[in-house]
C-alpha cells in the first residue's frame, strides 16, 4: 500500500496486545521510513487487512487482548492469535507476508507457522536491526509479487500500462488494491487516456479473471436498442427480433461487464440498469420474469457525471451506484515524464506490426514529443508514432518525421493554423477547397483516433453514423 505524499513508503501493520512492545516495534519501523498502523488484537488485525498493508508484524500469542481504545473485547468477538492473523493474510491476493514475533520456547510452533506460510519469525528478545532487515525483505517480496501479478495481467490485456510518473504510480496502487474487491467502479478520464486498459487490469488482477470480460458501448444507441442489447430480449419482443438473445449482462455472468461511455446511456434505460446493480436481476425485453446475474460492473466515461446529474441528464441514484469507487486516469499532459517510454513502446509495437527491424527514436524526437501538447492523449501519441513508423524504412527516426506530420496536419486542433498566419491582405483563397481540406483532415483524424470505429468517430465529430458515412463517401474515404 502506498500513501499520498509518499509513493515509496510501505505500510506495516503491527499487532501486539502489549502496548509497550507494540509501541517499540512501531517506532523502530517508523524511523526506518515506513508507514505503521498499530492494532492491539488479532480481530483488529483481520479488519485492518482490508487496507492491504505491505507486511504484517504480529505477536504469536495474544490471550485476552485489549483493543486500541484499551477496552476489553465484547464476549461475542472471538480472540484471534497470530496464527489466525497469518491465515487471514494468506487468504489475500496476493498473500501478505507475515513476520511472527514469538516468546522463548515457542520455536516449535513458529516452525509450524513457517510451514503454514509465514515469511519469518523473531524470538523475543530480538535485535531491532534484525526486525528492520526482516521487514525490508518482506516488503521487497511483496513488491515482486505485485509486479508479477501486474505483468501477468498486462500480458492478458495485450499491452502494458506504462508509467513511472507520480500520477500513474498512484493509479497503479489503487488498481491493485481494488482489483480483488468485487466493487462497482467508475473510471473517469479524457478520451484516449487508457480507461479501457484500467478496466482490463481490474478484471485480470481480480478474482473474476477466469470469467468473461464483456464490453458494452453505451454511445449512439436509442432506448429500445440499448435495453435489448444490455438485458436481452425474447423472440418477437420488437420488429426484427426473430430469435431470443442474451444481453450483455447475461453474457458477462460470472465475470466483468464494462459500460464504456456510460454517460451516453439513454435516461429511459437507466432505471433498469439501477435495478441490475441493486438487485443483481435483469428482465429481458418482452419477458415476464427476471433473471439473476452475477456480474462486476466497471463503468467508464469522459463526461462529468455530477454535472450531468445537476442538469437532469443522468440519474443521481444511478451515479452513486456506479461510483462506489472512482478512479481518474490522468491526461498525458499531466504525466509528461512517461511520454518517452510510451513512444518507444509504440515504436517497437508498430515496427513489429510492419515487419521493420531496428526502429529507434532519436533523443531529439522523444524530447520534442514530451514537450508537445497531446489533446488526444495516449491514443493520439500512438497514432503519431504509428504514422512515423509506417512511413519509415526502419532504423533511426528523427525529429524531422514529426515536423513532416505537423506540416501536413497542423500541430493540433487547439493550435492556430500555420496557413492562417501567412495570409496577407491581398491573398485569395478557394474557400470551398479549404473547407473540404479541413473537413477531410478532421474526419481522417477522428477515424484514426477511433481505430477505424465509425460509430466512435461519428461521436467525436458530433455527427450521426449515417451522416459520417455520407461525408466519407463524398470525400472519397
Amino acid at each position: 500500500m502506498r500513501r499520498d505524499g509518499g509513493d515509496d513508503q510501505a505500510t506495516v501493520l503491527v499487532c501486539d496486545d502489549e502496548a509497550a512492545v507494540r509501541f517499540a516495534i512501531a517506532e523502530v519501523l517508523r524511523d526506518a521510513g515506513h508507514h505503521v498502523v498499530e492494532v492491539a488484537s488479532g480481530a483488529e488485525a483481520l479488519r485492518a487487512l482490508d487496507d492491504e498493508p505491505d507486511v504484517v508484524v504480529t505477536d504469536l500469542s495474544m490471550p485476552g487482548a485489549l483493543d486500541s481504545n484499551a477496552t476489553r473485547h465484547a464476549p461475542s468477538e472471538p480472540v484471534v492469535d497470530g496464527l489466525g492473523v497469518l491465515a487471514g493474510a494468506r487468504d489475500r491476493t496476493p498473500p501478505i507476508p507475515v513476520v511472527l514475533v514469538t516468546a522463548r520456547g515457542s520455536e516449535r510452533v513458529a516452525v509450524q507457522a513457517m510451514k503454514a506460510g509465514a515469511f519469518d519469525y523473531l524470538a523475543k528478545p530480538f535485535e531491532l536491526d534484525e526486525l528492520v532487515a526482516t521487514v525490508a525483505h518482506a516488503i521487497e517480496l511483496q513488491a515482486l509479487r505485485r509486479s508479477a501479478r501486474r505483468a501477468a495481467a498486462e500480458r492478458a490485456s495485450g499491452r502494458p500500462m506504462l508509467g513511472e510518473s507520480p500520477a500513474m504510480r498512484t493509479l497503479f496502487a489503487k488498481v491493485e488494491r481494488l482489483a480483488h474487491r468485487d466493487v462497482t467502479t467508475l473510471v473517469r478520464g479524457e478520451t484516449g487516456t487508457g480507461k479501457e486498459l484500467v478496466a482490463m487490469l481490474l478484471h485480470n488482477l481480480g478474482t473474476r479473471a477466469t470469467g468473461p470480460f464483456v464490453r458494452f458501448n453505451c454511445a449512439s444507441l436509442g432506448p429500445e436498442l440499448a435495453d435489448a442489447e444490455l438485458f436481452g430480449h425474447t423472440r418477437g419482443a420488437f420488429t426484427g427480433a426473430r430469435d431470443a438473445r442474451a444481453g450483455f449482462f447475461q453474457r458477462a455472468h460470472g465475470g466483468t461487464l464494462v459500460l464504456d461511455e456510460v454517460g451516453e446511456l439513454p435516461l429511459a434505460v437507466q432505471p433498469k440498469l439501477l435495478r441490475a446493480l441493486q438487485d443483481g436481476e435483469v428482465q429481458p425485453l418482452g419477458a415476464s420474469k427476471v433473471e439473476r446475474v452475477d456480474v462486476r460492473v466497471i463503468a467508464s466515461t469522459h463526461r462529468d457525471l455530477r454535472a450531468m446529474v445537476a442538469a437532469g441528464h443522468f440519474r443521481e441514484d444511478l451515479y452513486y451506484r456506479l461510483a462506489v469507487v472512482e478512479l481518474t486516469v490522468p491526461r498525458l499532459d499531466d504525466r509528461r515524464d512517461d511520454i518517452p517510454a510510451l513512444a518507444r513502446y509504440f515504436a517497437a509495437r508498430h515496427a513489429e506490426r510492419f515487419g521493420l527491424d531496428d526502429v529507434r527514436l532519436s533523443e531529439a524526437l522523444t524530447t520534442r514529443l514530451a514537450a508537445r501538447a497531446w489533446p488526444g492523449n495516449v491514443r493520439e501519441l500512438e497514432n503519431a508514432i504509428g504514422r512515423m513508423v509506417a512511413l519509415s524504412s526502419g532504423g533511426l527516426i528523427d525529429v524531422d518525421a514529426l515536423e513532416e506530420q505537423e506540416a501536413i496536419a497542423g500541430p493540433g486542433a487547439h493550435a492556430p493554423s500555420p496557413r492562417a498566419e501567412t495570409i496577407g491582405p491581398n491573398a485569395t483563397l478557394d474557400l470551398r477547397h479549404e473547407l473540404a481540406t479541413l473537413e477531410r483532415r478532421l474526419v481522417v483524424d477522428a477515424l484514426a483516433a477511433s481505430h477505424g470505429n465509425k460509430s466512435e468517430a461519428a461521436r467525436r465529430l458530433g455527427l450521426s453514423r449515417v451522416t459520417l458515412l455520407d461525408r466519407m463517401k463524398r470525400l472519397g474515404l
